[in-house]
């Protein structure tokens, strides 16, 4: 009954991972950047490229839409929802 109950709870458990369906990239795409201003990390940019496109300037760290997309990490560059430091001004 117990290897019975086992094989149950082996064959149920992917299958509930499955029926979530492929995460929307845009949906990624804030988790990820959620998690890196979390860690107060600055200037990066996070991409959604065609998984073939090769990068070399950057990270996949996250794939989307059933695999077909990747998100990009790129250190250095600014992210399009910061807006740039303002300089003080000398009265």
């Amino acid at each position: 009954m117990k290897a019975l109950l086992t094989v149950a709870a082996v064959l149920l458990v992917p299958a509930c991972s499955y029926a979530q369906g492929p995460k929307p990239c845009e949906e990624l795409k804030t988790e990820i950047a959620a998690k890196l201003d979390a860690k107060n990390v600055k200037g990066y940019s996070l991409d959604i490229v065609d998984k073939d496109k090769d990068v070399t300037d950057g990270k996949a760290v996250g794939t989307c839409e059933g695999g077909s997309k990747k998100i990009i990490y790129r250190k250095g560059a600014a992210a399009a929802t910061e807006t740039p430091a303002k300089a003080p001004s000398n009265p």
